[in-house]
């Protein structure tokens, strides 16, 4: 009796604590949700996945809740927890039956102000890290996703000059023990800076981020949906084609004889608005890794984009923009001369080629790679003729900057899934794709969007192989979808 007398006592002294500690924490949440039908024929203009292995289900019903909770302690001490849940409807979380729930941490970061020190700010934890990048492409192709970082910001000059600059740990593949007693390199740890610079009618923010890579780090992992089979595994966007090729098993890099290689970008995103209502955007970004490794391993090339955009008028915002970026040559034993690259949500005009600004995101677009081809289009953004109604529609194309021997041969003699038709492009393909998207604001924070797309590519069958050229012609080479649904934001 008195053990238990004890043990309620103690319960009572950690409620009153917890309650007292919660009275003195604000709390606050906010999220979103949406909820659509994604109708999408022949993706990849096959019908098919990217290496023709699986057949496309055409219609589906995508549901995405996301919250996040910030716990406040003061102005200058708060933590934030972010929980997703995203699937479609029959499937995981939405099965009627026996539901296989899956809610996922989106966010967990702490955040606070340096006593003293005003202005800076550290922010530890599973956060968005975003490198720059001008508005009008939308987000990096480098890098723009989730990061386990520690990053700190800080203005330099008022109004004029900041900075940002953190580590982030991408990968560490084996944890607190090696797999033997033989030391292992299995991390991809980023280290990144940037220094945006403001003045009158001029932005310009230089940035760089250095990355080391380690040969046993598990390049190779996958996400859990098809439809992200495009984004989600370093072997192919970070490294070169001998490297991936050899990649056996996961942790295992193939064609590297160091156990670490740096990989560094830089670039820089600038923004003109002296002209106003004319605004100019552009980027300029260098990356390379690997560079002192056998020569086959090593990859590096360089994007550069370029934008305007006339704001005067009220019904409409045309913008008209372009891009090059570096291709393969004709040989894959002197490495690789495009960018690598990690995680690109890169895109200009909400363009369904691209995987970008799309609000229906799953399934969205057609996954086409900027990196290593070049391209042009236009957009009449911001089309409003009703009150709370709202229009873009969108014209790119893009064309091939790579050696067909090389994709060719990378194919035949190393591995199939490093280049894939459609998403890359030899220097006699090209597609094309527009999409009109519409948006009504149902309330102030409800909205009914409608995003439609249609795309249509020419594939050089001594490249891609009679299998998907031919598949891909009893298609017109077409593809398109109708995507509707609700969005919510509190």
């Amino acid at each position: 009796m008195k053990r238990l007398n004890s043990l309620v006592l103690a319960g009572l002294i950690v409620l009153c604590a917890f309650a007292s500690a919660f009275a003195a924490t604000e709390v606050k949440m906010t999220g979103d949700a949406r909820i659509y039908g994604n109708f999408f024929e022949n993706r990849n203009y096959t019908g098919w996945n990217k290496i023709g292995t699986k057949t496309e289900e055409n219609f589906e019903i995508w549901e995405r809740f996301r919250l996040r909770t910030d716990f406040i302690a003061n102005e200058a001490v708060k933590f934030r927890l972010g929980i997703k849940v995203e699937d479609t409807w029959g499937h995981g979380t939405f099965t009627a039956a026996n539901p296989d729930v899956a809610v996922q941490v989106d966010l967990a970061y702490l955040q606070f102000m340096v006593p003293g020190c005003e202005g800076i700010q550290v922010t530890a934890g599973l956060q968005d890290v975003n490198l720059p990048q001008s508005s009008l492409f939308y987000q990096s192709p480098v890098w723009s996703d989730k990061m386990a970082a520690l990053t700190i910001s800080a203005p330099l000059i008022d109004k004029t000059l900041s900075v940002m600059t953190g580590f982030g740990r991408l990968i560490d593949s084996n944890r607190t023990y090696d797999t033997s007693t033989t030391q292992k390199s299995d991390e991809l740890d980023a280290y990144f800076l940037a220094l945006p610079v403001t003045i009158e009618g001029f932005k310009a923010t230089p940035w760089a981020m250095v990355a080391v890579a380690g040969r046993n780090a598990d390049y190779t992992f996958k996400d859990t949906t098809d439809v992200a089979e495009w984004g989600n595994n370093f072997a192919n966007t970070l490294v070169s084609a001998a490297s991936s090729s050899n990649m056996a098993t996961p942790g295992t890099m193939g064609y590297w004889k160091n156990n670490q290689n740096a990989y560094i970008w830089a670039g820089g995103a600038f923004e003109v608005t002296a002209l106003d209502p004319i605004k100019f955007y552009g980027d300029v970004i260098y990356g390379g890794g690997a560079t002192n490794d056998h020569k086959a391993a090593k990859r590096e090339g360089w994007m550069v984009d370029f934008g305007v955009e006339y704001t005067g008028l009220d019904i409409v915002t045309p913008q008209v923009f372009a891009f090059w970026s570096s291709g393969e040559d004709k040989s894959t034993l002197n490495g690789s001369e495009r960018m690598p690259y990690m995680r690109s949500y890169w895109g200009p005009g909400n363009s369904f080629l691209f995987d970008n600004s799309q609000e229906l995101g799953k399934g969205s677009n057609m996954y086409t790679n900027p990196v290593g081809n070049y391209g042009f289009g236009a957009s009449l953004n911001n089309i409003s003729f009703i009150e709370k109604l709202t229009h873009r529609l969108t014209f790119v194309y893009v064309h091939g900057n790579n050696s067909n021997r090389a994709i060719r041969y990378a194919r035949t003699w190393l591995n199939n899934s490093y280049f894939t038709m459609g998403h890359d492009l030899g220097e006699n393909d090209y597609v094309m794709g527009f999409n009109f998207d519409t948006k009504y604001m149902i309330y102030e924070n409800l909205a009914a969007v409608l995003e439609t797309g249609w795309a249509h590519g020419d594939f050089q069958q001594s490249v891609w192989g009679h299998r998907l050229t031919h598949q891909a012609d009893k298609n017109d080479n077409n593809s398109w979808k109708v995507a509707f649904g609700l969005t919510y934001k509190f």
